[in-house]
């Protein structure tokens, strides 16, 4: 048979797999080699210009300014309007 089987649940438990000791690797080796394959990685990349990553950093400025004034002023209209409603009750 190629292991245990319970007959009472039908399955079948496959045998105890051999244990292989692995001696530890030395960690620096694989770190260089990690940084030597993210080196390589990084050189394939397409880097943008200066001009473009300019530009890229004034839209995104501009952006969270608009996004936080949005922000801002729907804090500061709700804030108002929930202080006028509870004051209407009271």
């Amino acid at each position: 048979s190629n292991g245990l089987q319970n007959r009472k649940l039908w399955v079948r438990v496959p045998p105890l797999l051999p244990i292989t000791f692995h001696p530890m690797k030395n960690p620096f080796s694989s770190i260089r080699l990690f940084y030597k394959e993210m080196m390589n990685e990084l050189k394939k990349a397409s880097w943008p210009t200066k001009t473009e990553l300019r530009d890229s950093t004034v839209v995104v400025l501009i952006a969270t300014a608009i996004l936080g004034s949005f922000i801002a002023l729907a804090d500061f209209s709700l804030m108002n309007g929930v202080e006028l409603l509870t004051s209407w009750v009271r």
